[in-house]
């Protein structure tokens, strides 16, 4: 097939806005297995927003190519969420992509990726990417990173500067980045250079050899203690896990490292399909991470389920029941150290 014919019918994101999603979660919440288990998590993620609480959400695993970007920036606006971590392919590969005007397609999980590669056709399982569209993407990562200061930024810094050029330049007006940017909500990469990023700032050092951008994820790791030192009182919605899941879990152990007495997340969700008989991070229960000092378990439930099937419902029921609640707009800790 032609690369027009495969790059055809778009990846349409979920609209939680659209829908109510409660009479369907409270159903289940009378059921049993992860059905009863999902209802749980919504409602602890209810009473983190009805508490004291800065809620801090990680997602990782191939998301806003699956459409779930749109949920992510509808919760951004209505400040269910303060602060994010994620993985590098979802805020740059994807969200930022998206912003920049590319889509993602959809695609076939059996196709021929030998065929694909030499029409440059990126795939994540059944979505298709166009790789032109992708270097695109690099490549803006390259003139951000060549208009600023040489010299160490955490990737919260950085990805400021990607929702300011988004913002000035009318673009992704249903982007991530672009929500967070005006919505004073901080997201960190810590692993900024798996992504395209990572490609964009190989091009801009290259081309810049002896003054250049880095990212400094230590940086991130302080800066997110910071948020932790400020708001107290935590919860973690957890989307996969990986990198941003013990990034975000251990900022509470870094506090005490520095000197604070903090209490440990108070709340804690996951939705996850990763098994914790590997003794891997992803699968490993909250109730583990309580032995870290790093979760109360008693308010908190696993969802062992795949994320495009259970997030879209705990968002929606969370979105359409939410309390009114002030944005927290924790990236104005850091505004002292960001240009005007």
């Amino acid at each position: 097939m032609e690369k027009k014919a495969l790059l055809s019918t778009p990846v349409e994101p979920i609209d939680i806005k659209a829908f109510d999603a409660g009479p369907i979660l409270e159903a289940m919440g009378k059921t049993a297995f992860q059905a009863r288990n999902l209802h749980r998590a919504a409602e602890i993620y209810l009473q983190m927003l009805q508490d004291d609480c800065a809620v801090i959400l990680t997602l990782a695993g191939s998301l806003v190519s699956a459409g779930q970007g749109l949920i992510v920036h509808d919760l951004i606006r209505k400040g269910l969420v303060d602060v994010i971590v994620a993985t590098g392919a979802n805020i740059v590969d994807q969200d930022f992509f998206e912003a920049l005007g590319h889509r993602h397609y959809q695609g076939d999980p059996k196709a021929d990726d030998e065929a694909l590669r030499r029409l440059w056709i990126d795939r994540i399982y059944d979505t298709y990417i166009d790789e032109e569209e992708l270097r695109h993407t690099d490549y803006t990562i390259a003139e951000i990173a060549d208009a600023l200061e040489p010299r160490p930024y955490s990737s919260r810094e950085f990805i400021w500067h990607m929702g300011r050029y988004l913002a000035e330049r009318g673009l992704g007006e249903r982007s991530i980045v672009r929500a967070a940017y005006e919505e004073g909500v901080p997201i960190f990469v810590p692993a900024f250079s798996d992504s395209s990023a990572g490609f964009g700032l190989v091009y801009h050092q290259v081309k810049n050899p002896k003054a250049h951008v880095t990212i400094d994820s230590v940086a991130d790791f302080r800066e997110l203690t910071e948020i932790k030192l400020e708001a107290r009182t935590t919860g973690l919605v957890m989307l996969g896990g990986g990198v941003p899941k013990n990034f975000a879990q251990d900022i509470v152990v870094a506090a005490e490292v520095l000197g604070h007495q903090v209490e440990m997340h108070k709340y804690a969700i996951q939705i996850t399909v990763a098994d914790e008989r590997d003794g891997g991070l992803s699968g490993s229960t909250l109730s583990e991470a309580q032995s870290w000092g790093k979760v109360d378990a008693s308010l908190s439930q696993m969802v062992f389920a795949e994320a495009t099937l259970a997030f879209p419902l705990m968002a929606s029921y969370v979105y359409h029941r939410a309390p009114a609640r002030a944005k927290r707009r924790y990236a104005d800790l850091f505004q002292k150290e960001v240009p005007a």
